[in-house]
This record gives structure tokens, C-alpha cells and sequence, in this order.
């Protein structure tokens, strides 16, 4: 009796070990085949952004909505990054008497890293979920394959617009919210302070140069991009049914925001091995 409940526990064990690698291999393998279906996705957008006809109108609306729409929670989030940094950095500074050195400590830190980054990741939450939720219901109503129908290119007509769209405006996003997060430290200076706006403003602008400002925009330019592609690829490849735009939707915010941290790791790396 005792043999045989050995023998049953020892064939569970078995069967429970090859369930476990057979999961583990579908994950690796799921992986993979989803980054070949993105890559391959990607490809397929510079192919079509190249080739005429270009859906200037669409692109100008999406521009708008992207860009214009998302000012607002950017421009908020910009003000309170500056002024909560200028408060919190304002104490250990001044233990050292190196006050005069928060408004350029405070301009270099928005403007390399803070800035483009916590910029990033709004724009991932706001129009990476739009973006994968908008593609997920048309894919789930059919409207994709009825454009198909009609003779139109939905690719080129939603997807490559709206990454366009998100791969141009967010530099532009990135640019106010750091102008408003330095406009925001200015006001936390003067909290406990009394410097004048010119000479805040001639501080900033002193140690601020190309090195900085420069690396700063490209990089928002590939997050953009970033953004744009892992939005339009998760909702164009939805699942049917309502529970795929929810999936689209969470998965691209994921995805995208994992993204920026990881293009930004690149470019810091890079940037660092180009300074030497």
C-alpha cells in the first residue's frame, strides 16, 4: 500500500515538472513570436510612412488630438515636478551654502533626465491606452476590415498616422513641460526667497548648454516612437470580443512605459560613452 502511494506521488511529481516546463517553454516561446510580430509590425510602418499616398488631414487631426489634448495634464505635472524638486533639493543644499546653485542644479536635472521621462511615461498612460483602446474597438466592430473592403489602407490610415502623430509631438510636450517645470522652480525659490526672474532665468541659461538640451530631444523622439508602434500594435492585433480592448488597452501602457525606461537607459549609456 505504502509502494503504491509512492509510486502515484512520484508520477504526480512528474506530470506537475513537465506541466511546469511545458508553461515555461510556451512563455519563452510567446515572447519571441511576439517580438517577431513587432519588429515585423514596425518594418511594415516605415515601409508604408514612405510610400504616397500621404494622409496629411489625418495626421494633422491626430497631431491635435495627441498633442493639443494632452497639454493640459502634461503642463500640471511639469509645474508641480519643478516646484516639488526646487523644495525638497532647497534643505540639503543649503546645509553646504550652495543655494545660488538650485536654479541651474534644479534646469540640469528636469532638462536631461526628470523632464523627458516623467513626460514619457504621462504620454504612455494617456495616449498609448487611447491609442490601443481606439484600434482594439475597431478591430472588435469590424471597422478595420470594412475600410479593407472599401478599398482603403486602414494601416496607413490609422496606424501610421497616429505614430507619426505621437513620434513628433511628444519632443514638443516635453519642451513646454520643461519650460513650465523651470517656471514652477522659480516660484519654489522665491517661496523662501526673493530672486528676480531674470536673474533665476540667467542662471538656468548659463549652465544649461547643447550637451544637455540636445540628447534630451532625441531621445524623446524614439519615445514617442516607441509609444506610438507598441499602442497601435497591441490594439490593431486585439482580440475579439470587449475583453480585448481592456487587454489592449492595459498592455500597452505596460509595455510602452517599460519602453521608456529602457530606450532611456540606452541613451544615458550612450551619451555617457560620447562624453568620455
Amino acid at each position: 500500500m505504502t509502494d503504491d502511494l509512492k509510486i502515484v506521488s512520484t508520477e504526480a511529481d512528474e506530470k506537475e515538472t513537465k506541466l511546469s516546463e511545458s508553461t515555461f517553454v510556451k512563455t519563452i516561446k510567446g515572447f519571441f513570436v511576439e517580438v517577431a510580430e513587432l519588429t515585423i509590425f514596425t518594418l511594415r510602418f516605415f515601409k508604408e510612412a514612405l510610400k504616397p499616398p500621404y494622409e496629411f488631414k489625418e495626421l494633422i487631426k491626430q497631431a491635435y488630438l495627441i498633442g493639443y489634448k494632452s497639454f493640459p495634464l502634461v503642463a500640471i505635472t511639469g509645474l508641480i515636478m519643478g516646484l516639488v524638486l526646487t523644495i525638497q533639493s532647497r534643505p540639503t543644499l543649503a546645509e553646504f551654502g550652495a543655494e545660488s546653485w538650485l536654479p541651474a542644479m534644479v534646469a540640469v536635472s528636469i532638462v536631461r533626465e526628470i523632464g523627458p521621462v516623467i513626460t514619457g511615461l504621462i504620454f504612455a498612460g494617456k495616449v498609448g491606452s487611447g491609442i490601443g483602446a481606439e484600434l482594439a474597438s475597431m478591430k472588435v466592430t469590424e471597422q478595420i476590415d470594412a475600410m479593407e473592403v472599401s478599398g482603403i489602407n486602414p494601416f496607413k490610415y490609422l496606424v501610421v498616422t497616429r505614430i507619426a502623430a505621437a513620434t513628433f509631438m511628444l519632443p514638443v510636450l516635453v519642451i513646454a513641460s520643461d519650460a513650465i517645470s523651470l517656471y514652477g522652480s522659480y516660484i519654489g525659490v522665491n517661496l523662501k526667497g526673493d530672486v528676480s526672474f531674470h536673474l533665476f532665468f540667467l542662471e538656468v541659461f548659463d549652465k544649461l548648454g547643447f550637451a544637455d538640451v540636445f540628447p534630451a530631444l532625441i531621445k524623446t523622439v524614439f519615445f514617442g516612437l516607441a509609444i506610438g508602434i507598441i499602442g497601435c500594435y497591441k490594439g490593431y492585433n486585439a482580440d475579439k470580443g470587449t475583453e480585448g480592448v481592456g487587454k489592449a488597452a492595459n498592455a500597452a501602457v505596460v509595455y510602452a512605459s517599460l519602453m521608456v525606461f529602457i530606450i532611456d537607459m540606452i541613451a544615458v549609456q550612450v551619451t555617457s560613452l560620447m562624453n568620455q
